[in-house]
């Protein structure tokens, strides 16, 4: 599910020797030495959500580079405020904007490196494959508005290519973000058609479809047919969030 692993972003302007550390990852020593190797003086380990592929390493690596943690969520804070929507960090010269992107968790934020046309994705967006809607911390009403955001920052000039947290830069940042409309709205086609063959009505779902114990996995055998069955955990999260955004709607 990490593709080749965490992407840790270190971010600094040229000819600096201040930087922002971005994710630092699973605590792999090997890894946090490469890291502080280039990283130079840490001015802030920001994290773009709780999950522990992202986090695991944050407190102990800020420790190790005098620094404090900072993420939307107060719990992943450390000697540090919890950042704030729209948000710019400034470190040696170089300004990262901070945006609420929330849809695959509550607390996912991007990132945005105007200088370098670049948005930091977390994992809303990643490099291979499409993400996964983490129910019932995430959600899908939520992804399709934060997508929109992003997609508004590309409309704009200000961002041209994704920085995603698992797999390679995806220099199309346009084509890649309606990718992923089209994409999640397929599925969510699939999973009308699939309760029609089980005999329900997409339109009349009761509010807690989403927790019921064997529907979600009988739609995700019908949906996710084609994917290879140790993603079906996965895919099921994202299932139980398609069948609350149905509910709600």
């Amino acid at each position: 599910m990490t593709l080749d692993g965490t992407n840790t972003w270190v971010l600094r302007e040229p000819g600096s020797d201040r930087s922002i550390v971005v994710d630092p990852g699973p605590l792999h020593d090997d890894h946090l030495d490469a890291v502080a190797e280039v990283a130079g003086q840490v001015e802030a380990v920001v994290v773009t959500h709780h999950h522990l592929d992202h986090t695991a390493a944050a407190r102990s690596f800020a420790e190790r580079m005098g620094c404090g943690v900072r993420g939307l969520d107060p719990a992943q804070c450390w000697r540090s405020e919890p950042l704030v929507d729209e948000e710019v960090l400034t470190v040696g010269g170089l300004e990262v904007q901070v945006v609420t992107t929330p849809g695959h968790t509550t607390d996912s934020i991007s990132l945005v490196v105007e200088a370098d046309g670049a948005l930091l994705t977390g994992d809303m967006v990643l490099g291979r494959g499409t993400t996964v809607i983490v129910h019932p911390d995430g959600d899908l009403g939520a992804y399709f508005d934060s997508i929109a955001r992003m997609r508004s920052l590309v409309t704009s000039g200000r961002v041209a290519s994704l920085w995603p947290a698992h797999g390679p830069v995806l220099p199309d940042a346009a084509g890649v973000l309606d990718h992923y409309v089209v994409h999640r709205r397929e599925r969510l086609a699939q999973v009308k058609v699939a309760l029609q063959r089980l005999g329900l009505s997409p339109t009349e779902l009761p509010p807690d479809v989403a927790e019921h114990p064997t529907l979600p996995r009988q739609v995700v055998e019908v949906v996710y047919a084609d994917v290879d069955e140790s993603l079906w955990g996965a895919a099921e999260w994202s299932v139980r969030a398609q069948l609350a955004y149905l509910a709600r709607r």
